[in-house]
């Protein structure tokens, strides 16, 4: 990284006492494992709701067709049947479109959450291998000013560094 650009840093995420460098505390693991089983005990209550939903949908169903077949199995039962069937059926596909949508966003924000963390974790990664690299890059200026005040040739350490022919 030369010295004109710099990555923004965010001292929110961090406790900020080592200047530019944000140290990440590690997550305990137990708050991940009741995330988890709050996801999972969530999943399952919006399963049960879902299918409560049908079972009420299908039990007023069979008691208008029930009633229809009781007190008149006609063409105009039938319409009143159709036309009771219609809104139950609709209400219950209404209630999935939206269960459905709810959990895509549920686990969108979730994948979110991942990537947030990668790139957290990626921009760590980055800074730590930006201070690795400024400190071999010192190391190898003061080996190759220790061996010039020494009169011992640097050329092969300057190879062997792969640096440009003026980089000292």
């Amino acid at each position: 990284m030369s010295d004109t650009t710099t990555r923004p840093v965010d001292h929110t995420g961090g406790d900020g006492a080592y200047g530019d460098t944000v140290v990440f505390q590690p997550e305990p693991e137990a708050a991940d494992t009741q995330a988890e089983a709050t996801a999972k005990r969530g999943s399952w209550s919006r399963d049960l709701r879902f299918m409560l939903v049908v079972l009420v949908a299908i039990a007023a169903l069979f008691l208008a067709f029930a009633l229809v077949v009781a007190f008149s199995p006609d063409a105009s039962g039938i319409a009143a049947l159709a036309i009771v069937a219609a809104p139950i059926a609709t209400m219950v596909a209404a209630y999935y479109g939206i269960s459905l949508a709810l959990r895509q966003v549920a686990e969108a924000r979730r994948s979110a959450d991942a990537a947030d963390a990668r790139a957290r974790a990626a921009e760590t990664s980055a800074r730590e291998s930006d201070a690795w690299a400024a400190q071999m890059e010192s190391g190898l200026r003061v080996a190759v000013a220790k061996l010039e005040a020494a009169r011992i040739e640097t050329r092969d350490v300057q190879r062997a560094a792969g640096t440009p022919d003026d980089f000292f």
